[in-house]
């Protein structure tokens, strides 16, 4: 091997003639070159390898959700590759400081040439949104039309199989129904934590009791009974039926006790990692709508008022987006349903031990 050929190996081998040969300005075409063009085009293609690469990294933690019955061993890799995630969309945030850079009249100038080019055409993040768990119904729509209308009939295909197959927020709401210690022999712990918080609430009436009256004392009763509703829609079946079919929960009934149980029992040695993994997903859906809005509000900064160029309405559509396309707020929401640590129900000691690291004691 002569030292030439040594030398051209890291270019071979990250095929940067191509990688590096793909900027192409079309302003410079025009005869009318706009340098922050250059920016835009390497910015959007930089976040097209960000979105294969979380892509990639989704395949990997899906194809271990699959399994029926996954392997505890496999948990160190899903919260590995799931970190990975987390930290590429922290970097996709902080990548738009760097866009900012552009001014906006900047981008006025070569803007016209791109047509209507968008980022709504986005292949790669649809899918990323579509494997994550985002339906299709609770998509906002753009001109009245489905998201992916003017995609190419391949990458439509592409769209349909993502949707045919489960998602990881399916695969997360199966994989929390299976576990073991919310209903463990003569041990419910549904019944436990309602009868606790049922004792909260008891104090909480008793209080108003003592120290409010007339209006203000009917509304902090009203208030409890509010309170208590709320409790008994995660943990009452047909209470929760019904909470699901008016929208207020996606998840499932056992998944739901099964999230709250691991959130309030955290610190068991068991469930340490079931709650990191929690805390990641939450992380993932937290990090996307944070950067929905630095979009939107670059957005804003880049076009004002004007219509976006994919023909949607520009900011006013990308604010939307960030309540309406969030898709693990169910685990959000068991922040509702806390207590101070003082009122915990406590495990019974059998189930205890079962959740510690039982190790031989060695005389």
């Amino acid at each position: 091997m002569s030292d030439n050929k040594k030398w051209d190996q890291y270019s071979e081998y990250l095929d940067l003639d191509k990688v590096l040969n793909a900027q192409n300005p079309l302003s410079d075409k025009a005869g009318d070159p706009a340098h922050d063009e250059m920016l835009f085009i390497s910015f959007h293609q930089i976040y097209e390898l960000w979105f294969k690469q979380i892509l990639f990294e989704l395949d990997d933690v899906q194809a271990r959700f699959s399994n029926k019955n996954m392997d505890e061993r496999e948990m160190q890799p899903v919260l590995l590759y799931l970190g990975r995630i987390i930290e590429i969309l922290k970097n996709l945030d902080r990548m738009i400081d760097v866009l900012e850079t552009m001014p906006p009249q900047s981008f006025i100038d070569f803007r016209e040439h791109f047509g209507t080019a968008t980022g709504f055409q986005s292949l790669q993040f649809r899918l990323i949104e579509t494997r994550l768990g985002l339906l299709r119904k609770d998509r906002l729509k753009v001109f009245h039309q489905e998201f992916d209308k003017d995609l190419r009939n391949e990458s439509k295909m592409e769209i349909k199989i993502a949707e045919n197959n489960p998602s990881l927020f399916e695969q997360l709401d199966t994989w929390l129904g299976r576990t073991p210690f919310v209903d463990f022999g003569d041990y419910k712990f549904w019944e436990e934590y309602r009868n606790a918080v049922y004792k909260l609430f008891e104090e909480k009436t008793a209080l108003a009791r003592r120290n409010l009256s007339g209006e203000i004392f009917d509304k902090e009763l009203a208030a409890i009974q509010r309170g208590k509703d709320k409790f008994d829609s995660i943990f009452d079946a047909d209470k929760h039926a019904q909470a699901s079919e008016d929208g207020q929960w996606r998840m499932s009934w056992k998944a739901l006790q099964a999230a709250l149980f691991i959130t309030i029992y955290r610190k068991e040695p068991v469930l340490q990692a079931p709650h990191e993994l929690l805390t990641k997903i939450m992380d993932i859906d937290e990090l996307l709508a944070r950067w929905r809005l630095r979009h939107a509000l670059m957005t804003q900064r880049m076009m004002g008022l004007s219509m976006g160029s994919g023909g949607s309405s520009g900011f006013e559509y990308l604010m939307s987006t960030i309540g309406k396309h969030r898709i693990f707020t169910d685990i959000f929401a068991l922040s509702t349903y806390l207590m101070p640590s003082r009122a915990l129900p406590k495990l019974p000691e059998s189930i205890s031990k079962e959740m510690g690291y039982n190790y031989a004691v060695v005389s």
